[in-house]
């Protein structure tokens, strides 16, 4: 009888081990997040922020989780000096007041054992808008060179660029703006 208790009792701290919140901070190498727009109905313009930070933390056993992210809005990269810094001006971005894009989440749905959305804030230009991430792919294992667990993901959401007030020439410059990110992430 005591084997059994004492069997019980290690099963009982194992599952509970499992199901405890695990923390991860990303990868600054492999992660990175991109928008793209109509221009004119022309093209489909690409461009990327080059330093984007995340945390996250996720539960798999109860199906919860977090996310923060930040851009740095000054890291914009169009392929063009001349655009970058005309995305950064006051009529788009306006990096000189508003540095940063942040990203805040107040809910994680998951879709069976993975995360399937993530609701949350985002902040543009100090205006504030509820934004839902679609979750495309989403993994975690070892890391076969950190020797450490790690956990990828990629995510989209689709705005408004005239609710953040960055709309100038729209409805010819696309209003709908894609925001795209894929992390990687190694765990605390």
């Amino acid at each position: 009888m005591k084997k059994i208790v004492a069997l019980l009792i290690a099963a009982g701290v194992s599952l509970t081990a499992f199901a405890a919140p695990e923390s991860f901070s990303s990868d600054a190498n492999h992660t990175f997040s991109s928008f793209s727009y109509s221009h004119f109905g022309y093209s489909t313009q690409q461009s990327r922020f080059n330093n984007t930070t995340a945390k996250f933390t996720i539960d798999r056993a109860a199906k919860t989780g977090s996310v923060e992210a930040t851009i740095d809005a000054k890291s914009v990269d169009t392929g063009s000096k001349l655009f970058d810094g005309h995305i950064q001006g006051e009529d788009f971005l306006d990096t000189a007041k508003f540095p940063t894009i942040t990203y805040k989440s107040t809910k994680v749905n998951f879709k069976g054992d993975v995360p399937a959305t993530v609701e949350g804030n985002l902040t543009i230009k100090g205006v504030t808008k509820p934004v839902t991430l679609t979750i495309t792919h989403f993994s975690c294992m070892d890391h076969p060179m950190m020797k450490k667990l790690a956990c990828g993901a990629n995510a989209t959401a689709t705005i408004k660029r005239t609710e953040f007030n960055a709309g100038k020439y729209a409805p010819h410059v696309g209003d709908d703006v894609t925001l795209s990110f894929a992390i990687e992430a190694l765990k605390d």
